[in-house]
């Protein structure tokens, strides 16, 4: 492991522990040459899906462009880190289960979308806002007006229950 700091590539493990529900493995290190400290994260290495883009192009998928982009979408709002983390699995999950070595981006994000609904409306409708790309202020208020009618329905479905 190279550090992060000088650059030297030996350390030794100063601690180890396992993470949330044996996902990956946490490692305290120490550098033999600097001896500044830092922290690794060691994760299974899975074969994920190839992410297909708009314009044809393929690219690995990248857990951490999917988690940076929900991250965007739920700035300054009232939504934990570990929510975001939970989806980011939960999508994970879904793309291992899948046969198919392909995904389409657009795939991809209809994943986010139906998460980030019921999770945060604004998230929602800031990524949403990116993820199909409107070309005016229309289509804009017709994903919103979407959004209010889901919600009207969940309303009445509440008042309904005995």
């Amino acid at each position: 492991m190279k550090c992060p700091f000088c650059g030297h590539t030996e350390d030794k493990v100063v601690d180890s522990r396992v993470g949330r529900n044996g996902e990956f493995i946490r490692r305290r290190r120490e550098c033999l040459q600097c001896s500044r400290r830092y922290t690794t994260y060691e994760y299974v290495e899975d074969v994920l899906p190839m992410v297909v883009k708009r314009d044809g192009r393929r690219e690995p998928f990248d857990r951490q462009k999917l988690r940076n982009s929900i991250l965007k979408a739920c700035e300054k709002r009232s939504v934990g880190v570990q929510a975001v983390d939970d989806i980011v699995l939960d999508i994970e999950a879904r793309l291992h289960e899948r046969a198919d070595k392909e995904i389409s981006s657009l795939e991809l994000g209809d994943m986010v979308m139906e998460h980030l609904q019921r999770l945060d409306q604004v998230a929602y409708v800031r990524f949403a806002s990116v993820y199909r790309q409107f070309k005016d202020i229309a289509q804009f208020m017709d994903e919103v007006k979407g959004l209010l009618k889901t919600q009207e329905k969940k309303g009445r479905k509440a008042k309904v229950k005995p």
